[in-house]
């Protein structure tokens, strides 16, 4: 088919060709178009050259009159083709003439019928009418285009339409002077139109854009006509364009559903009636009962009453509300009643059913803000009552249950004074909400009563275990872990029972109790494990403290002094062996009563691996410590690994290594100094060699006196000058040392005989016998003395010697 040629779309009885539209869709390709298409429809009196405009504007073939046969009907129903040459896809349609003889005075259904579809498909309309006709009643299709108007709104929803007026056969007067008057028609058709409440200020541009054109007369003018025509023409390119001649095209239809659409509407402007005039009767009816329908719902919003209704109810709850408000709006349908009694019952029903939802969707806002005080004051009043119940240390259950009906039956009651009789509004929603959220808050509360108790016993929990739990482990041996599982097992027990009472007043179920009291139980676990993992982190610190202690304390845990008779050997070992036993019990988690031979396996490894009997089975055990887990132990209950063991162990070793060292140099530097005897061949060599001056002596008592004194002398400057504590640093100090301290000591000696000197003779014997005891004395505690010089303690006082000895 030649995209000019026309299709007939309705013929003239009013039936939609639907499989000729089908086809012509087909063959103009018009389904691959999407949205970018427009629809252009003419309509305007019989034989005012409406086919001949669209010929020449759009190139297509419609049928045109034939002058010489007289003026005749020449399109019947309505024709559709595709614009030559013109993009975007165009499709035309040509309307039968209005006005026409053949279809009779009266019979104007089509043409409204046909008016109001070409409105309702079209993005463009083109009314061609003739210039001469333009302020007349009749023939400017004024009646056609008032009803289109008013069934249109209805019917269909708004789209801008854009209306192309085509003045026909222009005279002398400027189309300046012609296009004013049509636009003044074309608003006061439309002011005329009763429009729906939606629409009541809507002007008319936001339906329609209103275009106004002038062409000369074809048979006068042809040329000047065709020229006027082809300017005309450059404006239906890209006409979908943003701003382009087809409008806004709200609510187009893709292209492929054009045919479809298209007879959907012609089936609704067929059935519809209200295109039919209505009955004068019913008429006035709708007209006045509309207005005092209007004019009481104007004086509905501007009662007093109801206005101070509705702001107290901005502030809050009113009582009586609904009483009040029911009284207001019967009073408002009464008046109604008493003003449109003698109106058509159909019509009069109608209008107050209409007044009567109006005045309900006017009041319903404030409705629902008064429900929503009433939630929101038993929601508060829910929350204070349940807080001061839970201080009162009721049970949550209870408290909850108690305090909820309470409210919602308070909730219940305020709901049923704010009932309007005139609506059957449902609060249920309302009421609904209200309990989701108590049961919200509720639910909120218990979770963090919940938590809050949970928190309490971990917290009692975490205190009663991690102390004891380290001082247990500092303290290492083997009864460590019995005592751990004892102590766990106890403060477990007293935890969940603390909290299993607590939980009896929240009505929970065994399932969710049984899961919290076992988390407690786990979480008391978990803090034993979580403390055994910190201190196997200490383990190093921990062996070398304990090795200290024991090795530098005897058993009364005083300080050991190395006098040479210690066995350091025998003393080393035994720190060593306690340190071993710290290492062992911090190697694993043992809150089960399970065996292990940990010990044993570290003992051999680390202690009896270096002994002169190492047997093929202590190098068996030195390689199982390779190992990154123990012998029947699980590996989450390994804290330090066999070879973390080994590694361990050689720091430990390397780092008390000093202190054993020093311990034996200490011993070492002891005995030498308390060693002041001359070796045995040199005692033998004196006795031989003095053996002359030795029976010298025996024979002459006086030297033994000299001598004796001389005794007394030297052994009182030597607990004086602490000689032997002076020596112990070394020779060169001590010489040192001596060399300042002996002068004044002597001196000191001296002054101590003068001053026994000028004693009174009376008590020379006294005095002699109590010299005698404390130079005895004195002799004693410079032994003593001596002593502790020789363990580094500070030197003795001087000490008094008695000349009289």
């Amino acid at each position: 088919m030649d995209a000019a040629c026309s299709t007939q779309l309705i013929d003239g009885d009013g039936t939609f060709n639907v499989s000729g539209v089908d086809n012509f869709i087909k063959e103009v390709k018009l389904e691959e178009c999407g949205l970018s298409y427009a629809v252009v429809s003419i309509m305007g009196p019989q034989s005012s050259g409406k086919s001949t405009l669209l010929n020449h504007l759009f190139g297509t073939k419609f049928r045109e009159m034939d002058a010489f046969r007289g003026r005749s009907q020449t399109t019947k129903g309505i024709w559709i083709a595709r614009c030559a040459g013109i993009e975007p896809c165009t499709v035309v349609m040509d309307l039968e003439g209005t006005d026409g003889r053949e279809r009779g005075e009266d019979d104007t259904a089509f043409e409204k019928q046909s008016a109001l579809f070409a409105l309702a498909v079209s993005d463009i309309v083109l009314i061609n009418m003739w210039c001469h006709d333009i302020g007349r009643e009749q023939a400017a299709n004024k009646p056609l285009l008032k009803t289109v108007f008013q069934v249109m709104m209805r019917l269909f929803s708004p789209r801008k339409t854009t209306l192309m007026f085509v003045i026909r056969d222009k005279t002398r007067t400027p189309l300046e002077n012609l296009e004013p008057v049509l636009r003044e028609d074309i608003q006061k058709i439309w002011d005329a139109v009763p429009k729906p409440q939606a629409h009541k200020e809507t002007p008319l541009s936001d339906f329609f854009n209103v275009e106004v054109i002038a062409l000369n007369s074809y048979e006068e003018k042809e040329e000047l006509f065709k020229e006027q025509v082809a300017n005309l023409r450059q404006r239906f390119f890209h006409s979908v364009a943003p701003g382009g001649l087809a409008g806004d095209r709200r609510g187009v239809v893709p292209a492929n559903a054009f045919a479809f659409s298209a007879k959907q509407m012609w089936q609704v402007i067929k059935d519809n009636k209200d295109l039919d005039l209505p009955a004068h009767k019913v008429m006035v009816a709708t007209v006045r009962c509309e207005e005092i329908a209007n004019e009481k719902f104007a004086g509905f919003i501007a009662n007093e009453n109801w206005r101070e209704l509705e702001e107290a109810v901005q502030s809050g709850p009113v009582s009586g509300f609904g009483k009040k408000l029911s009284s207001i709006l019967q009073s408002c349908l009464s008046e109604y009643d008493t003003e449109a009694t003698y109106f058509e019952e159909g019509v009069r029903s109608s209008k107050r059913q209409q007044l009567q939802e109006k005045l309900l969707q006017l009041v319903q806002p404030t409705f629902q803000d008064l429900l929503g005080h009433l939630r929101s004051g038993a929601l508060e009043n829910f929350k204070d009552a349940f807080e001061k119940a839970l201080n009162a240390e009721e049970g949550f259950s209870s408290s909850a249950d108690v305090c909820a009906q309470s409210c919602v039956s308070k909730f219940d009651k305020g709901c049923e004074e704010a009932v309007i009789e005139q609506a059957n509004w449902d609060t249920c929603k309302t009421r609904e909400k209200l309990q989701r959220d108590i049961e919200a808050h509720i639910s909120s509360v218990r979770t963090a009563k919940l938590s809050e108790l949970t928190t309490l016993y971990e917290s009692k929990l975490n205190a009663a275990l991690s102390g004891p739990v380290e001082a247990l482990l500092d303290g290492a041996n083997d009864e460590t872990w019995p005592a751990i599982r004892k102590l766990l097992k106890r403060e477990g027990e007293l935890a969940v029972y603390g909290l299993s009472d607590a939980l009896s007043g929240f009505d929970m179920d065994d399932e969710t109790r049984n899961k919290m009291l076992t988390d407690l139980e786990s979480y008391a676990r978990g803090v034993v494990e979580t403390k055994a993992k910190e201190e196997a982190g200490r383990a190093l610190m921990r062996m070398k403290d304990r090795f200290t202690t024991i090795f530098s304390h005897d058993s009364d845990s005083m300080p050991r002094i190395w006098t040479g008779k210690e066995d350091i050997r025998a003393i080393t070992k035994m720190a060593r062996s306690a340190s071993l036993k710290l290492l062992s019990v911090m190697a694993v988690i043992r809150l089960e009563d399970e065996l292990d031979n940990i010990e044993k396996t570290l003992t051999l490894a680390l202690v009896n691996s270096t002994s002169n009997s190492a047997t093929s089975k202590s190098i068996s055990t030195i390689d199982s410590l390779a190992s990154s887990t123990w012998e029947q132990v699980a590996p989450e209950k390994t804290l330090i690994t066999p070879v973390q063991c080994k590694s361990l162990w050689r720091q430990f070793k390397n780092e008390t290594e000093y202190t054993v060292t020093q311990a034996i140099s200490a011993q070492e530097a002891n005995r030498r100094n308390n060693n002041w005897l001359p070796p045995p061949w040199a005692i033998l060599a004196l006795v031989v060699l003095g053996f002359n001056e030795f029976m010298t002596l025996l024979r002459n008592p006086l030297w033994l006196g000299v001598l004796f004194v001389g005794y007394l002398v030297s052994k009182a400057l030597w607990v004086q000058l602490n000689i032997s504590g002076e020596f112990q640093h070394g020779a060169l100090p001590g010489l040192l040392s001596l060399s300042t301290k002996f002068l004044p000591t002597v001196m000191n000696l001296l002054k101590k005989l003068a001053e026994e000197g000028q004693a009174p003779s009376t008590n020379t014997n006294q005095s002699s016998m109590n010299s005698s005891a404390s130079a005895q004395s004195d002799v004693t505690t410079n032994g003593e003395s001596s002593s502790s010089s020789s363990s580094g303690s500070s030197p003795a006082k001087s000490v008094p010697i008695d000349t009289s000895s």
